[in-house]
């Protein structure tokens, strides 16, 4: 799949899979500029990047897994979504749920970017077929 990607500073990293296409879902996303992450408080993040995909798919921003473990930096909104009319930045909401600040340093990867296709959904009023869970909900299965 073809997608046109702007670099919006000349020093901007392009995406880029770790392990190469056939063996990883997700692109790193690279951080433009330092930033420090104090405990506790949402930091916004830039990329330089911004995208342009086709209608039909979406870009899901998500955490990466050895941040989260090493360092307990996370995404409060993940899967963050950028939708095909978007042309901005992309820039990365991180949460440090550590004790001490954490430093990130130009090119650090902060994230991972998924390319994903999804459905529209034109919505029908009317009742609903039964099921064996009915309106179960959590924790309706046991333990």
């Amino acid at each position: 799949m073809r997608v046109k990607i702007k670099r919006l500073r000349p020093d901007a990293f392009l995406p880029e899979y770790a392990h190469g296409p056939e063996e990883d879902a997700g692109m790193d996303l690279r951080a433009v500029e330092p930033a420090v992450l104090r405990p506790g408080e949402p930091a916004l993040v830039g990329t330089g990047i911004a995208i342009e995909l086709p209608p039909g798919f979406e870009a899901q921003v998500r955490p990466r897994s050895g941040l989260a473990l090493k360092h307990a930096i996370t995404l409060p909104n993940s899967p963050a979504t950028i939708d095909p009319g978007y042309r901005g930045e992309i820039r990365v909401i991180l949460l440090n749920l550590g004790r001490n600040d954490y430093c990130i340093e130009r090119g650090d990867r902060i994230a991972q970017l998924v390319i994903a296709r999804y459905e529209q959904v034109e919505w029908v009023e009317g009742p609903l077929s039964e099921t064996n869970r009915g309106d179960g909900g959590f924790g309706s299965s046991g333990r």
